[in-house]
């Protein structure tokens, strides 16, 4: 199923509609600033699970997940001085940051070294949605896992719709993806080079 929704001024009921579906459990299929994403509530165990199942993806990755505003990332993420510096300058924007993990982070979501990927899209649909719903949702690619990405709301209802609850379109995107920054320490690495310029942590 697909639901248009404006990207430039989402229409709140169609973003109540989207929500209500991810809190009944619901996996959706929605536009970033870079390409579509899977995502579903970050407390939804057997959404995340149905995610890795959809994306034939390693358990052992766990997923980043989206967040409404910087306030909101340090519900679920550690952010130093220097971070903080940096997701105010950066975000929102074509960037997933790698932080230490607070406790309110399911386990799902946590790597062995206890940190998590956060991202604030430049998308008014996607931070409308996570706002409204009041936590984060998961943010994965829309495809499967060593595949291209898809760009076009059509083609990820035609390919992935039969394992998703919804498919939002919010118009022709791109086939790319974020860059992949950790700002554990405060000197930044790159993990990923991706849309977002990273020649400020050299």
């Amino acid at each position: 199923m697909i639901l248009e929704i404006n990207p430039e001024n989402p229409q709140p009921r169609m973003i109540s509609r989207v929500v209500d579906l991810l809190k009944n459990g619901g996996i959706i299929a929605y536009p970033t600033d870079t390409t579509y994403g899977i995502g579903c509530s970050i407390f939804n165990k057997r959404g995340i699970e149905r995610i890795y199942l959809l994306k034939k993806r390693e358990k052992k990755k766990p997923f980043s997940f989206i967040c409404s505003d910087i306030s909101d990332v340090a519900r679920y993420a550690k952010v130093s001085n220097y971070a903080f510096k940096i997701l105010k300058r950066f975000l929102p924007g074509p960037y997933t940051f790698v932080l230490p993990a607070t406790n309110i982070v399911p386990d799902l979501l946590v790597t062995k070294q206890k940190t998590v990927g956060i991202r604030i899209p430049s998308n008014r649909i996607c931070l409308e949605i996570t706002k409204n719903l009041g936590h984060p949702i998961i943010t994965t690619s829309a495809n499967i896992s060593g595949e291209e990405p898809i760009g076009d709301p059509e083609k990820v209802e035609k390919e992935l719709g039969k394992n998703l609850d919804l498919v939002i379109n919010g118009g022709i995107l791109s086939a790319n993806v974020s860059s992949v920054v950790s700002l554990i320490t405060d000197s930044p690495v790159v993990l990923r080079k991706g849309v977002g310029d990273v020649g400020w942590c050299e």
